[in-house]
């Protein structure tokens, strides 16, 4: 399966990609470099977590480099009164008796104390599509599911301030 990701998710991934290449990876082969030389292998820490640190970065590097390769780039079609990506919504749940907003973004951009939420979740995929004053059931799983409605659509757009997910 393809990943669905903006221009902008790719230029964020492009960026990270060239820093971790360029300036990550020969400052962390450095410090595996400095540690080594601290003595015997076997039990020294700090060269332990300078290969890990190593490791993780190259791991970063592939998924980085496989997600640019096999994307699918998308755009937002949305009509001016439709819930479309990056939109902040305004939901009203009944059962908390509150309005929640949220902003639906691509999966590599989520962000649930930001109010970023994954247009593949349960709740991103009732959103999108959606008018102000529409109701829908969003299911979680077999065991729960509650009611919701939108109060409100704020146009947004994909600017960026949404980070990059680290997996």
């Amino acid at each position: 399966m393809y990943n669905e990701l903006t221009k902008v998710d790719i230029e964020k991934m492009q960026a990270e990609l060239e820093d971790r290449k360029v300036n990550l990876r020969h400052q962390l082969l450095e410090e595996v470099k400095r540690c080594r030389e601290f003595g015997d292998l076997s039990e020294n820490f700090e060269y332990k977590e300078a290969k890990r640190a190593k490791n993780r970065n190259e791991s970063r590097i592939r998924f980085l480099e496989r997600m640019i390769r096999t994307a699918t780039v998308i755009e937002d079609t949305s009509d001016e009164d439709t819930v479309g990506l990056y939109d902040k919504v305004g939901v009203y749940i009944p059962e908390d008796d509150e309005v929640e907003y949220y902003r639906v973004v691509t999966t590599v951009r989520i962000d649930l104390n930001a109010g970023f939420i994954s247009k593949e979740s349960p709740l991103g995929k009732q959103l999108l599509g959606k008018h102000v004053g529409d109701r829908f059931t969003v299911v979680v799983n077999d065991q729960y599911s509650y009611e919701a409605e939108i109060r409100s659509i704020e146009k947004g757009e994909d600017d960026g301030s949404a980070g990059l997910m680290e997996y």
